[in-house]
């Protein structure tokens, strides 16, 4: 009989629903945030420095975590195929995650260091060109467009006030760092370290 009333009372169920998974994620969650390998860096984990930042930006402005994602699952097959598994306390840096779940192309976050620079930007210059079966798009205008390091500080600015550790010396040689550099130099640069903390 109360079966019954519940299901026959919308407000009543959706009420109950909602409590239940809210209290099931709450179990799930609430965890997570005091277990230090979810919350505490990898040894050997470093913020991204001005230029690799920059490049970081960029890959999401070409949409580049639509096909790609970062995060290796500990299944072999992916072990065997990517490297080891990704591990939480690699991604305390990220804002934000790049994970994503569509692998349109490779998952790239071991690629840093598996390829040269060299072939990094022929790779974005037209990608057929050193993978014929490729179905990405090339992205020309990275090797013509020049960042200047205006906002760069800024943007570490706000990374520090949500934990990444960047020093008043990070912040202030940030535009020099950045001023200059081609977008495609700033993109491979953030690349070539991804997945890197956690050596092979």
């Amino acid at each position: 009989m109360q079966h019954e009333k519940v299901e026959k009372n919308l407000g009543l169920m959706t009420v109950l629903i909602v409590l239940a998974i809210s209290f099931g994620g709450l179990v799930e969650i609430v965890p997570l945030f005091f277990i230090k390998d979810t919350t505490e860096p990898v040894p050997g984990l470093k913020p991204y420095a001005a230029v690799e930042l920059e490049g970081r930006d960029i890959y999401i402005r070409e949409g580049c975590n639509v096909c790609h994602t970062q995060m290796v699952r500990p299944l072999r097959a992916e072990v065997e195929r990517y490297g080891p598994y990704s591990q939480a306390g690699e991604f305390v840096y990220d804002h934000p995650f790049l994970w994503g779940s569509k692998r349109t192309g490779p998952d790239l976050h071991r690629v840093g260091g598996r390829y040269s620079d060299e072939w990094h930007k022929a790779h974005l210059w037209n990608p057929r060109d050193v993978v014929p079966e490729s179905n990405m798009p090339a992205f020309p205008w990275l090797f013509e467009n020049i960042l200047t390091g205006e906002k760069t500080a800024d943007k570490m600015r706000a990374l520090r006030a949500v934990g990444v550790p960047y020093t008043d010396e990070d912040i202030a040689g940030a535009k020099e760092a950045v001023n200059g550099v081609s977008e495609i130099d700033a993109l491979v640069a953030y690349l070539q370290g991804l997945g890197t903390a956690i050596k092979r």
